[in-house]
Protein backbone atom coordinates (compact mmCIF):
# COMPACT_ATOMS: atom_id res chain seq x y z
CA UNK A 1 0.00 0.00 0.00
CA UNK A 2 1.47 3.35 -1.06
CA UNK A 3 2.07 6.15 1.41
CA UNK A 4 -0.54 8.30 -0.34
CA UNK A 5 -3.25 5.63 -0.01
CA UNK A 6 -2.20 4.99 3.60
CA UNK A 7 -2.55 8.69 4.39
CA UNK A 8 -5.98 8.87 2.70
CA UNK A 9 -7.21 5.88 4.67
CA UNK A 10 -5.92 7.41 7.86
CA UNK A 11 -7.88 10.61 7.17
CA UNK A 12 -10.99 8.59 6.36
CA UNK A 13 -10.55 6.62 9.58
CA UNK A 14 -10.54 9.80 11.64
CA UNK A 15 -13.60 11.07 9.77
CA UNK A 16 -15.28 7.75 10.52
CA UNK A 17 -14.46 8.00 14.24
CA UNK A 18 -15.74 11.58 14.33
CA UNK A 19 -19.00 10.48 12.70
CA UNK A 20 -19.44 7.66 15.20
CA UNK A 21 -18.77 10.05 18.07
CA UNK A 22 -21.45 12.44 16.78
CA UNK A 23 -23.85 9.50 16.45
CA UNK A 24 -23.16 8.47 20.03
CA UNK A 25 -23.81 12.01 21.25
CA UNK A 26 -27.15 12.10 19.40
CA UNK A 27 -28.17 8.71 20.78
CA UNK A 28 -27.36 9.82 24.33
CA UNK A 29 -29.44 12.96 23.74
CA UNK A 30 -32.36 10.83 22.51
CA UNK A 31 -32.04 8.56 25.53
CA UNK A 32 -32.06 11.60 27.81
CA UNK A 33 -35.17 12.99 26.15
CA UNK A 34 -37.03 9.69 26.23
CA UNK A 35 -36.28 9.39 29.95
CA UNK A 36 -38.40 12.46 30.65
CA UNK A 37 -42.13 12.51 31.30
CA UNK A 38 -44.25 12.87 28.20
CA UNK A 39 -47.38 14.70 29.30
CA UNK A 40 -48.72 17.34 31.59
CA UNK A 41 -51.42 16.31 34.02
CA UNK A 42 -54.36 18.28 32.68
CA UNK A 43 -57.74 16.88 33.73
CA UNK A 44 -60.14 19.62 32.60
CA UNK A 45 -61.13 17.73 29.44
CA UNK A 46 -62.05 20.67 27.19
CA UNK A 47 -64.29 19.94 24.18
CA UNK A 48 -62.39 18.54 21.18
CA UNK A 49 -62.99 18.53 17.42
CA UNK A 50 -61.48 15.52 15.65
CA UNK A 51 -60.70 16.22 12.00
CA UNK A 52 -60.17 13.50 9.39
CA UNK A 53 -59.48 14.20 5.71
CA UNK A 54 -60.50 11.35 3.41
CA UNK A 55 -60.31 10.57 -0.29
CA UNK A 56 -61.85 7.26 -1.40
CA UNK A 57 -61.66 5.91 2.15
CA UNK A 58 -65.12 4.37 2.59
CA UNK A 59 -63.85 1.05 3.92
CA UNK A 60 -61.34 2.64 6.31
CA UNK A 61 -63.91 5.11 7.59
CA UNK A 62 -66.32 2.25 8.30
CA UNK A 63 -63.70 0.89 10.70
CA UNK A 64 -62.39 4.19 12.09
CA UNK A 65 -65.58 6.12 12.82
CA UNK A 66 -67.05 3.58 15.29
CA UNK A 67 -63.74 3.60 17.20
CA UNK A 68 -63.80 7.39 17.36
CA UNK A 69 -67.44 7.51 18.47
CA UNK A 70 -66.58 4.99 21.21
CA UNK A 71 -63.97 7.28 22.76
CA UNK A 72 -64.32 7.81 26.51
CA UNK A 73 -64.43 11.61 26.55
CA UNK A 74 -67.08 14.07 27.78
CA UNK A 75 -67.58 16.34 24.75
CA UNK A 76 -66.21 15.87 21.26
CA UNK A 77 -67.23 15.98 17.61
CA UNK A 78 -65.88 14.25 14.52
CA UNK A 79 -65.54 16.19 11.28
CA UNK A 80 -64.79 14.12 8.21
CA UNK A 81 -63.73 16.07 5.13
CA UNK A 82 -64.76 14.08 2.08
CA UNK A 83 -62.24 15.27 -0.48
CA UNK A 84 -63.69 14.54 -3.95
CA UNK A 85 -64.12 10.83 -3.31
CA UNK A 86 -65.03 8.57 -6.21
CA UNK A 87 -66.36 5.70 -4.08
CA UNK A 88 -69.42 5.71 -1.80
CA UNK A 89 -67.78 7.74 0.96
CA UNK A 90 -70.28 10.60 0.65
CA UNK A 91 -73.38 8.38 0.78
CA UNK A 92 -72.07 6.37 3.71
CA UNK A 93 -71.10 9.45 5.70
CA UNK A 94 -74.39 11.16 4.96
CA UNK A 95 -76.26 8.19 6.41
CA UNK A 96 -73.98 7.97 9.45
CA UNK A 97 -74.28 11.66 10.32
CA UNK A 98 -78.01 11.14 10.76
CA UNK A 99 -77.37 8.43 13.37
CA UNK A 100 -75.07 10.41 15.67
CA UNK A 101 -75.02 14.19 16.06
CA UNK A 102 -71.30 14.07 16.99
CA UNK A 103 -70.38 13.06 13.44
CA UNK A 104 -70.33 15.80 10.80
CA UNK A 105 -69.22 15.89 7.17
CA UNK A 106 -67.66 18.57 5.01
CA UNK A 107 -67.91 17.70 1.33
CA UNK A 108 -65.39 19.03 -1.19
CA UNK A 109 -66.45 18.96 -4.84
CA UNK A 110 -63.48 20.83 -6.24
CA UNK A 111 -60.48 22.80 -5.05
CA UNK A 112 -59.15 26.18 -6.19
CA UNK A 113 -56.37 26.18 -8.74
CA UNK A 114 -52.83 25.81 -7.38
CA UNK A 115 -54.05 24.76 -3.93
CA UNK A 116 -53.02 21.48 -2.34
CA UNK A 117 -56.01 19.18 -1.84
CA UNK A 118 -55.28 18.04 1.68
CA UNK A 119 -54.36 21.50 2.97
CA UNK A 120 -57.60 22.82 1.50
CA UNK A 121 -59.57 19.99 3.10
CA UNK A 122 -57.96 20.54 6.50
CA UNK A 123 -58.64 24.26 6.27
CA UNK A 124 -62.34 23.63 5.62
CA UNK A 125 -62.41 21.12 8.49
CA UNK A 126 -60.81 23.61 10.88
CA UNK A 127 -63.24 26.36 9.91
CA UNK A 128 -66.16 23.97 10.45
CA UNK A 129 -64.89 22.90 13.88
CA UNK A 130 -66.98 23.99 16.84
CA UNK A 131 -64.28 23.65 19.49
CA UNK A 132 -60.94 25.32 20.20
CA UNK A 133 -58.90 22.15 20.50
CA UNK A 134 -58.43 20.24 17.24
CA UNK A 135 -57.24 16.63 17.13
CA UNK A 136 -56.11 15.19 13.79
CA UNK A 137 -55.81 11.69 12.44
CA UNK A 138 -56.14 9.88 9.08
CA UNK A 139 -58.76 7.50 7.74
CA UNK A 140 -56.32 4.57 7.71
CA UNK A 141 -55.52 5.01 11.41
CA UNK A 142 -56.98 3.37 14.52
CA UNK A 143 -56.74 4.67 18.12
CA UNK A 144 -55.03 2.20 20.43
CA UNK A 145 -58.01 2.26 22.81
CA UNK A 146 -60.97 4.35 23.96
CA UNK A 147 -58.70 6.62 26.01
CA UNK A 148 -56.95 8.26 23.08
CA UNK A 149 -58.60 11.68 23.32
CA UNK A 150 -58.30 11.71 27.11
CA UNK A 151 -54.59 10.83 26.93
CA UNK A 152 -53.84 13.52 24.37
CA UNK A 153 -55.90 16.05 26.34
CA UNK A 154 -53.55 15.58 29.30
CA UNK A 155 -51.33 18.04 27.49
CA UNK A 156 -54.05 20.68 27.09
CA UNK A 157 -53.51 23.72 29.30
CA UNK A 158 -53.48 27.51 29.03
CA UNK A 159 -49.88 27.66 27.79
CA UNK A 160 -50.06 24.76 25.33
CA UNK A 161 -50.70 25.28 21.63
CA UNK A 162 -49.47 21.93 20.29
CA UNK A 163 -49.63 18.34 21.52
CA UNK A 164 -47.48 15.91 19.57
CA UNK A 165 -48.55 12.28 19.52
CA UNK A 166 -46.88 9.16 18.19
CA UNK A 167 -48.33 6.91 15.49
CA UNK A 168 -46.71 3.50 14.90
CA UNK A 169 -47.68 1.09 12.14
CA UNK A 170 -49.53 -2.16 12.66
CA UNK A 171 -47.30 -5.20 12.91
CA UNK A 172 -47.71 -7.58 9.97
CA UNK A 173 -45.67 -10.47 8.55
CA UNK A 174 -42.77 -9.74 6.23
CA UNK A 175 -39.56 -7.73 6.02
CA UNK A 176 -41.23 -4.68 4.45
CA UNK A 177 -43.46 -4.26 7.47
CA UNK A 178 -40.52 -4.67 9.83
CA UNK A 179 -38.55 -2.01 7.99
CA UNK A 180 -41.52 0.39 7.90
CA UNK A 181 -41.99 -0.01 11.64
CA UNK A 182 -38.26 0.53 12.23
CA UNK A 183 -38.21 3.67 10.10
CA UNK A 184 -41.31 5.02 11.82
CA UNK A 185 -39.85 4.27 15.25
CA UNK A 186 -36.62 6.13 14.39
CA UNK A 187 -38.63 9.15 13.28
CA UNK A 188 -40.66 9.03 16.48
CA UNK A 189 -37.55 8.75 18.62
CA UNK A 190 -36.17 11.92 17.07
CA UNK A 191 -39.15 14.26 17.15
CA UNK A 192 -40.55 13.05 20.48
CA UNK A 193 -37.16 13.14 22.22
CA UNK A 194 -36.30 16.60 20.88
CA UNK A 195 -39.75 17.90 21.85
CA UNK A 196 -39.31 16.56 25.38
CA UNK A 197 -35.99 18.42 25.49
CA UNK A 198 -37.70 21.66 24.44
CA UNK A 199 -36.75 21.46 20.74
CA UNK A 200 -39.98 20.59 18.88
CA UNK A 201 -39.53 20.53 15.12
CA UNK A 202 -42.31 18.35 13.66
CA UNK A 203 -45.42 16.32 14.31
CA UNK A 204 -47.37 13.72 12.37
CA UNK A 205 -50.89 14.39 11.12
CA UNK A 206 -51.93 10.88 12.15
CA UNK A 207 -51.81 11.95 15.80
CA UNK A 208 -51.55 15.67 16.39
CA UNK A 209 -53.49 18.32 18.32
CA UNK A 210 -53.39 22.09 18.23
CA UNK A 211 -55.62 25.08 18.87
CA UNK A 212 -58.02 26.40 16.27
CA UNK A 213 -57.09 29.97 17.25
CA UNK A 214 -53.42 29.24 16.51
CA UNK A 215 -54.31 27.98 13.04
CA UNK A 216 -56.50 31.02 12.27
CA UNK A 217 -54.02 33.56 13.68
CA UNK A 218 -51.26 31.99 11.58
CA UNK A 219 -53.54 32.24 8.53
CA UNK A 220 -53.46 28.50 8.17
CA UNK A 221 -51.09 27.15 5.56
CA UNK A 222 -50.63 30.41 3.66
CA UNK A 223 -46.83 30.32 3.86
CA UNK A 224 -46.58 26.68 2.72
CA UNK A 225 -49.59 26.55 0.40
CA UNK A 226 -47.41 25.93 -2.66
CA UNK A 227 -45.70 22.93 -1.06
CA UNK A 228 -47.23 19.48 -1.44
CA UNK A 229 -47.36 17.95 2.02
CA UNK A 230 -46.24 19.63 5.21
CA UNK A 231 -49.77 20.15 6.50
CA UNK A 232 -48.54 18.59 9.72
CA UNK A 233 -44.76 18.80 10.13
CA UNK A 234 -44.23 22.17 8.42
CA UNK A 235 -47.07 23.77 10.39
CA UNK A 236 -45.56 22.48 13.62
CA UNK A 237 -42.07 23.49 12.50
CA UNK A 238 -43.23 27.04 11.85
CA UNK A 239 -45.12 27.61 15.10
CA UNK A 240 -44.21 25.07 17.81
CA UNK A 241 -41.80 26.22 20.51
CA UNK A 242 -40.53 24.93 23.84
CA UNK A 243 -43.02 26.95 25.88
CA UNK A 244 -46.12 26.03 23.86
CA UNK A 245 -45.57 22.36 22.94
CA UNK A 246 -46.14 19.08 24.79
CA UNK A 247 -45.16 15.61 23.60
CA UNK A 248 -47.51 12.79 24.49
CA UNK A 249 -46.27 9.25 23.86
CA UNK A 250 -47.80 6.59 26.02
CA UNK A 251 -49.76 3.45 25.23
CA UNK A 252 -53.22 5.05 25.46
CA UNK A 253 -52.21 8.02 23.33
CA UNK A 254 -51.09 5.89 20.38
CA UNK A 255 -52.81 5.86 17.02
CA UNK A 256 -51.89 2.89 14.85
CA UNK A 257 -51.68 3.28 11.10
CA UNK A 258 -52.09 0.74 8.30
CA UNK A 259 -48.68 0.35 6.58
CA UNK A 260 -47.99 0.32 2.87
CA UNK A 261 -48.09 -3.15 1.34
CA UNK A 262 -45.53 -2.68 -1.45
CA UNK A 263 -42.04 -1.22 -1.62
CA UNK A 264 -43.10 1.13 -4.41
CA UNK A 265 -45.97 2.68 -2.45
CA UNK A 266 -43.75 2.93 0.65
CA UNK A 267 -41.00 4.77 -1.24
CA UNK A 268 -43.50 7.17 -2.80
CA UNK A 269 -44.94 7.88 0.63
CA UNK A 270 -41.52 8.49 2.20
CA UNK A 271 -40.33 10.68 -0.66
CA UNK A 272 -43.43 12.80 -0.14
CA UNK A 273 -42.68 13.04 3.58
CA UNK A 274 -38.95 13.71 3.19
CA UNK A 275 -39.42 16.25 0.41
CA UNK A 276 -40.74 18.85 2.87
CA UNK A 277 -37.71 18.54 5.13
CA UNK A 278 -35.80 21.06 3.04
CA UNK A 279 -38.36 23.68 4.11
CA UNK A 280 -37.76 23.24 7.85
CA UNK A 281 -36.23 26.08 9.83
CA UNK A 282 -32.49 26.33 9.18
CA UNK A 283 -31.38 25.19 12.63
CA UNK A 284 -33.57 22.10 12.36
CA UNK A 285 -32.18 21.25 8.92
CA UNK A 286 -28.70 21.41 10.42
CA UNK A 287 -29.70 19.39 13.49
CA UNK A 288 -31.33 16.62 11.47
CA UNK A 289 -28.90 16.78 8.58
CA UNK A 290 -25.90 16.23 10.83
CA UNK A 291 -27.53 13.15 12.36
CA UNK A 292 -28.37 11.67 8.95
CA UNK A 293 -25.00 12.51 7.41
CA UNK A 294 -23.00 10.95 10.23
CA UNK A 295 -25.23 7.86 10.08
CA UNK A 296 -24.32 7.44 6.40
CA UNK A 297 -20.63 8.15 7.00
CA UNK A 298 -20.53 5.61 9.81
CA UNK A 299 -21.64 2.77 7.58
CA UNK A 300 -20.19 3.69 4.20
CA UNK A 301 -16.80 4.78 5.54
CA UNK A 302 -16.73 1.85 7.94
CA UNK A 303 -17.47 -0.72 5.24
CA UNK A 304 -14.90 0.84 2.90
CA UNK A 305 -12.20 0.83 5.57
CA UNK A 306 -12.88 -2.82 6.39
CA UNK A 307 -12.81 -3.74 2.70
CA UNK A 308 -9.40 -2.07 2.47
CA UNK A 309 -8.20 -3.94 5.55
CA UNK A 310 -7.54 -0.73 7.47
CA UNK A 311 -8.32 -0.29 11.16
CA UNK A 312 -10.43 -3.43 11.28
CA UNK A 313 -10.60 -3.72 15.08
CA UNK A 314 -11.09 0.00 15.61
CA UNK A 315 -13.92 0.16 13.05
CA UNK A 316 -15.59 -2.95 14.48
CA UNK A 317 -15.36 -1.65 18.06
CA UNK A 318 -16.77 1.77 17.14
CA UNK A 319 -19.69 0.29 15.19
CA UNK A 320 -20.39 -2.20 17.97
CA UNK A 321 -20.57 0.54 20.61
CA UNK A 322 -22.91 2.56 18.41
CA UNK A 323 -25.13 -0.45 17.64
CA UNK A 324 -25.41 -1.35 21.32
CA UNK A 325 -26.37 2.21 22.22
CA UNK A 326 -28.88 2.38 19.35
CA UNK A 327 -30.42 -0.87 20.57
CA UNK A 328 -30.77 0.61 24.06
CA UNK A 329 -32.49 3.68 22.59
CA UNK A 330 -34.85 1.54 20.49
CA UNK A 331 -35.64 -0.57 23.55
CA UNK A 332 -36.35 2.52 25.64
CA UNK A 333 -38.57 4.02 22.95
CA UNK A 334 -40.42 0.74 22.40
CA UNK A 335 -41.31 0.53 26.09
CA UNK A 336 -42.24 4.19 26.34
CA UNK A 337 -44.41 4.15 23.21
CA UNK A 338 -45.91 0.77 23.99
CA UNK A 339 -44.58 -0.73 20.76
CA UNK A 340 -42.82 -4.08 21.00
CA UNK A 341 -40.07 -3.91 18.40
CA UNK A 342 -37.75 -6.83 17.70
CA UNK A 343 -34.36 -5.78 19.10
CA UNK A 344 -32.52 -8.58 17.28
CA UNK A 345 -33.38 -6.84 14.00
CA UNK A 346 -31.75 -3.50 14.89
CA UNK A 347 -28.32 -4.36 13.42
CA UNK A 348 -29.42 -5.47 9.92
CA UNK A 349 -32.10 -2.79 9.70
CA UNK A 350 -29.62 -0.14 10.81
CA UNK A 351 -27.27 -1.14 7.98
CA UNK A 352 -30.05 -1.28 5.35
CA UNK A 353 -31.46 2.03 6.56
CA UNK A 354 -28.26 3.79 5.48
CA UNK A 355 -28.79 2.72 1.87
CA UNK A 356 -32.51 3.45 2.03
CA UNK A 357 -31.97 6.96 3.39
CA UNK A 358 -29.28 7.76 0.84
CA UNK A 359 -31.59 6.92 -2.05
CA UNK A 360 -34.85 8.38 -0.75
CA UNK A 361 -33.12 11.43 0.69
CA UNK A 362 -31.49 12.31 -2.63
CA UNK A 363 -34.70 11.72 -4.59
CA UNK A 364 -36.73 13.78 -2.11
CA UNK A 365 -34.15 16.57 -2.25
CA UNK A 366 -34.50 17.02 -6.01
CA UNK A 367 -38.18 16.06 -6.39
CA UNK A 368 -40.39 18.88 -7.57
CA UNK A 369 -43.63 16.98 -8.11
CA UNK A 370 -45.08 15.01 -5.22
CA UNK A 371 -48.76 14.44 -4.64
CA UNK A 372 -51.18 13.52 -1.83
CA UNK A 373 -53.66 11.31 -3.65
CA UNK A 374 -54.89 13.41 -6.51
Amino acid sequence: MSAKIEYSLQILFFIFLAAVLVQIIYLIVFLTGLSRGTTHSGTSYPPVSIIVCAHDEEQNLQELIPKLLAQDYPVFEIIVVDDRSNDHTFDWLLAETKKDHRLRMVHVNRIPAHVNGKKYGITLGVKAATHEWLLFTDADCRPADSGWIKSMSAGFNDETHFVLGYSPYFKQPGFLNQFIRFESLLTGIQYIAFALLGKPYMGVGRNLAYRKSVFLEAKGFHDVINITGGDDDLFVNRHARKENTVACANTSALVYSIPQSTWGSFFRQKIRHLSVGKFYRFKHRILLGLFSATWLITWFAGVFLVSMGYGLYGVAAAILIRILLLTVVVSKASKKFGEHFELWAVLPLDFIYAFYYLVTGLVALVSKKVRWKN
